[in-house]
């Protein structure tokens, strides 16, 4: 018995029909502090490798298909801070819907401190 490509098989029900895919918050979150941390690389000029507290985190609100999104994250002294920041939330908004599927609501972003060119060569500030 042979069946089209793209058809399910015999016996299963058709795609719409056989359940959801869910995606964990803390998932989403995940997913959401890398693409803050290429982000913040790319429009901010920190470098992507840092860990620990100068790294940026995420949090997550996932409802029916579409997330909202907490980024906090530190950004270098002297720069253009709302350029900048609407920059990464684009980024970050449309890196987790091209990888999740949901619909990005809202992402607020936190500047945890301002960095200077001493502190982030640094990796801490004094």
């Amino acid at each position: 018995m042979s069946t089209r490509p793209g058809s399910p098989p015999p016996g299963l029900p058709p795609p719409a029909e056989r359940g959801a895919t869910v995606i964990p918050e803390r998932v989403v979150a995940r997913i959401a502090a890398r693409a803050a941390r290429t982000a913040q690389s790319r429009r901010a000029a920190i470098p992507p490798d840092r860990s620990g507290p100068a790294a940026p985190s995420a949090s997550a609100a996932v409802r029916t298909g579409s997330v909202r999104l907490h980024l906090a994250m530190d950004l270098p002294y002297p720069t253009d801070i709302p350029h900048v920041c609407e920059r990464i939330q684009h980024d970050v908004a449309e890196r987790v819907t091209q990888l999740t599927g949901l619909e990005v609501g809202e992402v607020t972003l936190t500047v945890r401190r301002l960095l200077t060119v001493a502190d982030a060569s640094q990796g801490r500030v004094r």
